[in-house]
């Protein structure tokens, strides 16, 4: 077996480990002991979220990236943000749940400011309508972020801001998926925000499940808070 299978199946095999926590505590110990070798397995696994999330607002966010303020949710150790400021966006403010991977985010340069948050448990500890680009990459998912959260994220925003969203396509996360969408159109309807742009992704990352082989799909989610909304979020 070469090299590089032993080392997919080793990132398979740390992942689906993650599969097997079932309460926060579990989780966020996982990717605490995680933090250390995290970029180099999603590189492995060819994981292309941040590129893609990072492209998508840029082709949106035309003028001002310089002075623009993002705030990464679930930010890890900070590959949307390096993605984006290749864009040249400058600003961010870092939100994730392990404080571990946000010692390896402060370890970026970065980020001028970040904040410990256990998405889903706590509210955002950010200012309402404060943020240019809102962005979650990742943690969209079944198992780790509840959908009731992408409100939050649009609250945070500034009215005419971008929020950014990612969640995958694959068999696991079907009905994760589903009700995602059903509440970003919910919150259309609301008058909340507009949709941008909803881009599907055939080969988002390599599949790490023994039900799914090669690459499983994805999406990118973007939204326009409205200048005024109708509804309270």
């Amino acid at each position: 077996m070469s090299d590089a299978m032993n080392t997919f199946d080793h990132v398979k095999a740390v992942i689906l480990s993650a599969h097997s926590s079932s309460n926060t505590s579990e989780k966020v110990n996982f990717y605490n002991s995680w933090a250390g070798n995290y970029d180099q397995d999603v590189a492995v696994l060819e994981y292309r979220a941040p590129t893609l999330a990072a492209n998508c607002i840029a082709s949106h966010f035309i003028s001002g990236r310089d002075k623009a303020v993002v705030l990464d949710v679930a930010c890890g150790t900070g590959l949307v943000a390096k993605q984006l400021k290749t864009h040249g966006f400058g600003h961010f403010v870092g939100i994730d749940g392990s404080e571990t991977m946000l010692e390896k985010a402060n370890g970026s340069g970065l980020y001028q400011d970040l904040k410990l948050c256990l998405l889903g448990d706590d509210p955002l500890p950010v200012q309402t309508d404060m943020f240019d680009v809102v962005v979650i990459v990742g943690a969209l998912s079944v198992g780790q972020v509840p959908v009731g959260v992408v409100r939050e994220l649009c609250k945070s925003a500034k009215p005419g801001g971008y929020v950014c969203m990612t969640t995958r396509g694959n068999a696991d996360n079907v009905k994760y998926k589903v009700s995602l969408e059903c509440e970003l159109e919910r919150m259309e309807q609301e008058g909340l925000w507009t949709r941008v742009e909803v881009t599907e992704v055939e080969e988002w990352e390599l599949a790490v499940s023994e039900e799914e082989h090669g690459y499983i799909p994805g999406a990118v989610y973007l939204y326009e808070k409205q200048l005024h909304s109708t509804t309270q979020v």
